[in-house]
């Protein structure tokens, strides 16, 4: 024969052996430690059969889970609540490289840097460097191109460089 009774805590209908009665165990539902009362609903064998089918509705109203969803509580924080899903970190690469700033291009060309026969082009190439800075630069790529001189109506083979940055 089994007990059958309801958690005071929770309300779940819980059967249990009559030979348990009178001994503390915990609720499946809500784990409150209960006695297992004496006296209940004493049952033998299977439940009773219905004579007519149960509707849809009195068959939810019946169920655990309906009477489990009246005890669910809402909770209250006075701070924000936990992160539950976290932003994928940026690489390591790309945090050092400043991946909140543009992608910029400078190009420098070594006959724009030929002053009365001296040449600059190192000089102006360091200069760009320094105020870009080392953490900025992505990359510096070396160019050959030909131009037509005007003066000496030939074409005439140079080289530059192209800075890449962010900034």
């Amino acid at each position: 024969m089994d007990i059958v009774f309801n958690c005071p805590n929770c309300d779940q209908e819980l059967a249990v052996d009559q030979s348990g009665a009178g001994t503390p165990i915990d609720c499946p539902s809500c784990g409150e430690n209960i006695v297992i009362p004496a006296s209940g609903k004493v049952t033998t064998g299977p439940l009773p059969s219905m004579a007519s089918p149960p509707t849809a509705a009195s068959a939810m109203a019946s169920s655990a889970a309906a009477r489990t969803a009246l005890h669910l509580k809402v909770p209250v924080r006075d701070k924000p609540g936990e992160i539950l899903i976290d932003k994928p970190k940026p690489p390591l690469e790309i945090v050092q490289k400043g991946a909140g700033k543009r992608l910029r291009i400078c190009t420098i060309r070594r006959a724009s840097c030929v002053e009365s026969g001296h040449d600059h082009f190192d000089e102006r190439v360091s200069e760009v460097l320094g105020q870009i800075g080392e953490t900025n630069l992505v990359g510096i790529h070396v160019l050959a191109y030909d131009c037509f001189d005007v003066t000496t109506q030939k074409v005439m083979g140079d080289y530059g460089v192209m800075i890449v940055f962010r900034g």
